[in-house]
């Protein structure tokens, strides 16, 4: 029934929290995420809704949450499937409204086939409803539906809610900052996480396919308890690790190349997310040991700045600088790094912002700016540090011998109250750990 080791209480904390927030008069609607058809009879893995899931513990599919402040017969209201014995021999056992009551924390709970009746009842009186609108267009829809029947009761001396209030800005600033609990789930997902790039490392040989080292990686997480992937894996060996989102993991791997492997696994809702680059073979050549040190130094000297107070823009900054730096060092940009970062010259070979806040959605949702201004990095926040250099194999512009390389080296990062925590800290990064690595492995097979 329950699949989750937080506590009832983490989330009846942050049913509160919300609740407190809202406009005075307001509640919110909350809907869980539905099956989704994959193609005749076969739907897909199901998951559910990162902030329904957030709020209630409950990874059941078509539920939906209702939070109402003050209202004496109970603020938290769930419409759930109802026990369909018949059906649950096909799909599996059902919580039930008698169940959401017992086990997750619902003042109330109705099947969800009888929403359309219940929930014009609960508006009434109600001086906002509070939802992600444009989200999903039947959302909106049935919430359109509910009002009409409130406002048709008017003459009744009904009053309807008046306002429709945008719930994301409110639910996504508390899903930025992590609590103890979920900051203990990230640990995990960045341990098993760096656990599968190591084994991905010891398998690593020419002749493999990308597919094969990918199966590695999710059987590491599989394995560990981790059923799914936080999102597709990316295992792009020579010039596909220059493809910003290769999923297609089809080629084979060659001697002399590097593998560029971005795969995280999803530990109870929260995500990991890792960038491991290393050598086909288990040596990088004086060209790739160049580009990946360059990357490397980046990375640390990124990491370092991670503390309280910091922008978050700064520390792409610093990225942008030392990344141009190092690439006129190099000679594969010619001129003044101050000119050429003012050019934008860098683009054509780190394209991509420096990271990205992570939690429940490997992209996890927070604002990135606060009033127009960048914010600052503050403890609880989790973001990751992902720097890369990319040399498209069709870039002239260089010599021949740096074409073809892809480097991006990606760690989970913690900010805490005294500076910061790498969470996928397990997986090797340096030159000289990966090769020994790689080296005893072949020594062992």
């Amino acid at each position: 029934m329950m699949n989750s080791s937080l506590p009832q209480s983490e989330f009846a904390t942050r049913r509160a929290r919300l609740m407190a927030q809202l406009p005075t008069g307001g509640l919110a609607v909350v809907p869980g995420a539905a099956m989704r058809s994959r193609n005749r009879d076969v739907e897909y893995p199901f998951r559910q809704d990162s902030d329904f899931y957030y709020l209630t513990g409950f990874d059941e599919p078509d539920a939906v949450l209702v939070l109402l402040p003050g209202r004496a017969e109970g603020e938290v209201v769930l419409f759930c499937q109802g026990r369909d014995p018949e059906m649950e021999i096909w799909h599996g056992y059902r919580t039930g409204p008698e169940g959401v009551v017992a086990h997750y924390g619902a003042d109330e709970a109705h099947p969800v086939s009888e929403i359309d009746r219940r929930l014009p009842d609960l508006l009434e009186g109600r001086c906002s409803i509070c939802y992600s609108i444009g989200t999903d267009e039947n959302v909106d829809g049935q919430v359109r539906q509910w009002l009409k029947v409130v406002q048709a009761r008017s003459r009744q001396g009904v009053v309807a809610p008046t306002e429709l209030v945008m719930l994301d800005p409110l639910l996504h600033e508390l899903r930025l900052f992590k609590s103890d609990a979920e900051i203990g789930l990230m640990r995990d997902a960045g341990r098993i996480s760096a656990q599968a790039h190591v084994r991905a490392m010891q398998q690593c040989r020419p002749g493999l396919y990308e597919y094969q080292l990918e199966a590695e990686i999710t059987h590491h997480f599989a394995m560990h308890g981790c059923h799914l992937p936080a999102y597709s894996s990316i295992v792009g060996g020579g010039a596909n690790g220059c493809i910003l989102h290769y999923t297609e993991n089809r080629d084979a791997l060659r001697a002399g190349d590097l593998v560029l492997i971005d795969a995280g696994c999803e530990r109870e809702y929260y995500a990991g997310d890792i960038t491991r680059t290393f050598p086909v073979d288990g040596h990088f050549s004086p060209e790739q040991k160049q580009l990946y040190e360059l990357v490397l130094r980046t990375q640390q000297a990124c990491i370092e700045l991670v503390r309280p107070g910091v922008l978050w823009n700064e520390v792409h900054d610093l990225s942008v600088r030392m990344l141009t730096a190092g690439l006129v060092e190099l000679g594969l940009l010619d001129g003044d790094a101050d000119e050429l970062i003012e050019a934008g010259a860098y683009r054509a070979f780190y394209m991509h912002r420096l990271g990205h806040w992570l939690g429940m959605d490997v992209h996890d949702v927070g604002d990135y700016r606060v009033a127009g201004e960048w914010r600052p990095l503050q403890p609880g926040m989790v973001m990751t540090v992902e720097p890369g250099l990319y040399v498209s194999p069709n870039n002239e512009q260089v010599e021949a011998r740096w074409r073809g390389i892809g480097i991006r080296i990606e760690d989970d990062v913690l900010v805490t109250a005294s500076g910061c925590e790498v969470l996928s800290a397990a997986a090797p990064k340096s030159v000289a750990e990966i090769e020994a690595l790689m080296a005893q492995a072949r020594q062992s097979r």
